[in-house]
């Protein structure tokens, strides 16, 4: 059955009332309905070839049991740290939920409920371009798949090399929903640049989150990791982009996957910036990552030089512990002596944040940290027009380009 965006609106808030908010999520998401099916929940009929993909569940999917805690994938239980039988919620759960549900799918600036919800979905894809820029689809395969992405290339390019900053989305969201949030077409034609954003499709995970807590999603030239890296260097290969200038960002799943990036290809990223992510390796499987975002995971070593590393983190964020932040920056200093300098300040929007830099004897910037006092899981001075942004916080995108130029120009 297919229905119009009212119907679909209506239909959502049934489940949601119900306590089945899964089936109203994959409604939104237009996704296949079997509300009956277990192996449909779990995504097993989406890919037959690739049956690895039960135990790709949605991270950050429905509200903890007790109401409390993290949304977490359905049928886990937070507060155990085990999986538990996938029930609806409780009578006296419900109303709460439905809030939780509706803030979180529906919230676009002041916008809430159904109408912030038909907002979200009535956005078109169409995204306004200056004269002579372009916004292309385009898509890159390789032995582990294939995936598409949004290139946007400036309207000032004219064959010379120009940096290249590639954008990992967050879970439920798309390309052209990430640019939007973040701004990065607006930035980058300000300045010069080329932006990437890989799409993750609901094939590959049921929330089109990027599967960082999958141990062949953690390796060099191994299933996601290679397919990032390869829209890269397609890129390069395609468009003259100056190998010194090329940065990996993302939010979330997105900043997770950045993370990993970074790791697995230090010789390609220049530096890169996760926002309201983990460190690469802080979970090997599906329960590992609940607990890595409640808490942090272990940290993988190896690492034989510094990152140029940004982060970017609320620590009032209830999807993925701040702690992790620290994670990421500790896992990029690589243990190396670095000189510290902590600043504070407040954003015009009035976030007040914390400013870490650690330096190299040279004085050149390394890592750099900021905690968003009060902050949830959103991407710092996001727009409205996007979901999971932060209007009010400190322009993460701005400050990000700013370091990764300098980090690039500092080593040059």
């Amino acid at each position: 059955m297919t229905l119009d965006l009212n119907g679909r609106m209506a239909e959502a808030t049934r489940l949601t009332r119900a306590g089945r908010l899964a089936e109203a999520m994959a409604l939104l998401q237009g996704l296949p309905q079997k509300p009956n099916s277990l192996e449909s929940a779990e995504g097993c009929d989406r890919e037959p070839r690739r049956p690895a993909l039960r135990n790709r569940q949605l991270i950050d999917m429905v509200p903890s049991r007790s109401g409390s805690g993290p949304w977490t994938a359905a049928g886990f239980d937070t507060q155990q740290g085990n999986a538990a039988p996938a029930e609806g919620l409780t009578q006296a759960q419900v109303p709460e939920a439905a809030r939780g549900f509706l803030e979180r799918l529906g919230k676009l600036g002041s916008g809430t409920g159904l109408r912030g919800m038909a907002g979200h979905l009535a956005k078109g894809a169409k995204i306004s371009l200056r004269d002579g820029a372009r916004f292309e689809e385009r898509v890159f395969a390789n032995e582990a798949g294939n995936r598409r992405y949004k290139l946007y290339i400036p309207s000032r390019y004219s064959g010379e090399p120009l940096p290249l900053v590639v954008m990992l989305h967050g879970c439920k969201q798309s390309p052209d929903d990430f640019a939007a949030g973040t701004r990065m077409n607006e930035l980058a034609e300000e300045r010069g640049f080329l932006v990437a954003y890989p799409e993750q499709p609901s094939s590959a995970n049921p929330s089109k989150c990027w599967n960082w807590f999958s141990p062949g999603d953690q390796l060099r030239d191994k299933g996601e990791p290679s397919l990032i890296a390869g829209i890269t260097r397609q890129i390069m290969r395609d468009f003259t982009v100056d190998p010194t200038r090329v940065y990996v960002a993302g939010l979330s799943a997105g900043g997770s996957a950045a993370a990993i990036m970074g790791s697995a290809y230090p010789d390609l990223y220049a530096a890169i910036c996760v926002h309201s992510g983990l460190a690469c390796g802080a979970a090997k499987d599906m329960p590992s990552a609940f607990a890595a975002m409640r808490q942090g995971g272990p940290l993988r070593e190896g690492r034989k030089h510094p990152l140029p590393t940004i982060v970017f983190h609320g620590d009032r964020d209830h999807t993925v512990s701040p702690v992790n932040g620290d994670q990421v920056i500790a896992q990029s200093k690589a243990g190396a002596e670095l000189q510290l300098t902590t600043t504070h300040g407040r954003s015009a929007g009035g976030i007040s944040y914390t400013r870490t830099v650690r330096a190299d004897a040279s004085g050149r910037p390394i890592l750099e940290q900021w905690v968003l006092h009060g902050a949830g899981h959103a991407w710092s001075g996001g727009s409205p027009a996007g979901s999971y942004t932060d209007p009010e916080g400190p322009d993460a995108s701005r400050e990000m380009l700013r370091f990764f130029l300098q980090a690039s120009e500092a080593s040059g």
